[in-house]
């Protein structure tokens, strides 16, 4: 028998009892379409992360004293995981000095009581304390602070939040052991040495380190007070960041102040842009993995509902199967008949199922509000586990067709 004349016999059994093919079909429609939606949005969710932080973040590397992002004490910036500041002084001037080095960032928190604007107050717990240069390129309105002045900038949040809008060359009044009054010089759309990829956005409040910054702590090297920080940013040279962050924890491990006043139970950590977006990477992928797990289950119930479909037919077509046999067909043939509609079922299930479940993953995408990412390989992948599962499901149906007498079955009523 030709290999397209049995195609067709498949075709035309399958044909002859749509309502039972279709109800078998959608068990792999569901879990199929569950996979590629579940994987499309996951997918789409990374790319957008990384990407944005990528291309904000494309360059910097990041000492944390504590844990740091990768070993779950949150993102730099944040208060997660973070130690007493042990960064001092010294140690920022020897990064500074560290070949491919463009700009070393401190951060520090200095906590004030309230701001008021427009006799409007408002308490944020603590301004950012950090230098000119984390709003390399992000100024979108007046410039940015000067050292040793009662300068602020804000973010747009962060003006937008009062009643009257913050503008440039408007005066906040800051309560902090006192009132200080600081005016405003610039509005930004963001600042170098936080992650705010991870966590909801909200208002930013930034002054120079000199001279509000008062956190401090003995230097080990030079014996005299410091400032102190938990957490300094390192652009580096574009192209050296994994030279430049290699250079960077030798220093910080052996020879700075920060790892001596860590102490033995303490710990400083470097991380790079690339270590941290391969640690966002790897938590997607693991929690995508674990989703489309359901679809897989779904898979399951459908090759069962694929097996019994086809022993059902066995029994339903065994004269036919006798008639075959006695017209010479081999039991191969037999075979590759049965094997054929359990592969077309199988097949016809991932051929609906790809474009529904990249139907949701796309209004999932929407709705988040992130780009659409196809899932190639995900898509390959459902396509030979569409195939799989009707292989695997019609082999023993098919055995049993293939192992019919024909003497049998042509007495069979």
């Amino acid at each position: 028998m030709d290999w397209r004349e049995g195609v067709r016999m498949a075709v035309r059994a399958i044909a002859g009892h749509r309502l039972r093919s279709a109800l078998t079909v959608v068990g792999i429609v569901i879990g199929i379409a569950t996979v590629i939606a579940f994987a499309s949005f996951g997918t789409s969710v990374q790319t957008d992360v990384v990407g944005e932080f990528q291309s904000t973040s494309a360059s910097e590397i990041y000492v944390v004293s504590g844990g740091g992002f990768l070993s779950g004490g949150g993102p730099p910036g944040s208060d997660g995981g973070l130690t007493s500041p042990v960064v001092t002084t010294y140690d920022l001037e020897q990064l500074r000095g560290i070949d491919g080095t463009r700009a070393v960032i401190p951060r520090g928190s200095v906590p004030i009581s309230s701001l008021t604007y427009a006799n409007q107050t408002v308490t944020p717990g603590s301004l950012t304390a950090t230098t000119a240069a984390s709003f390399d390129g992000e100024i979108v309105a007046g410039r940015t602070f000067e050292s040793g002045t009662n300068e602020i900038v804000l973010n747009e949040i962060a003006a937008a939040q009062f009643d009257a809008n913050v503008t440039v060359g408007d005066t906040i009044e800051v309560a902090r052991e006192g009132t200080t009054s600081f005016t405003v010089v610039g509005i930004t759309a963001g600042a170098r040495g936080g992650l705010s990829e991870f966590a909801p956005p909200g208002p930013e409040f930034y002054v120079p380190v000199d001279p509000h910054y008062r956190t401090t702590q003995a230097s080990p090297t030079l014996g005299v007070d410091q400032r102190a920080y938990s957490q300094v940013t390192i652009v580096a040279d574009a192209g050296r960041v994994s030279e430049t962050r290699d250079a960077i924890e030798t220093y910080i491990q052996t020879e700075s102040d920060a790892i001596r006043l860590a102490g033995e139970n303490g710990q400083v950590t470097v991380q790079s842009t690339e270590d941290v977006v391969g640690g966002i990477q790897a938590v997607l992928q693991d929690i995508t993995r674990l989703i489309t797990g359901i679809g897989v289950l779904a898979l399951i119930v459908g090759a069962f509902g694929i097996a019994n479909i086809m022993l059902v037919s066995v029994t339903e077509r065994t004269r036919e199967i006798g008639i075959m046999k006695s017209m010479g067909a081999t039991n191969r043939e037999v075979l590759g008949l049965f094997m054929t509609e359990s592969v077309l079922l199988g097949s016809l299930g991932a051929v609906i199922g790809i474009p529904l479940g990249l139907g949701v993953g796309y209004a999932g995408a929407s709705y988040a509000d992130v780009g659409f990412t196809i899932p190639v390989d995900w898509v390959a992948i459902a396509i030979a586990m569409g195939i799989t599962i009707g292989v695997v499901a019609g082999l023993y149906p098919a055995w049993r067709a293939a192992r019919v007498d024909p003497i049998e079955a042509l007495r069979y009523e």
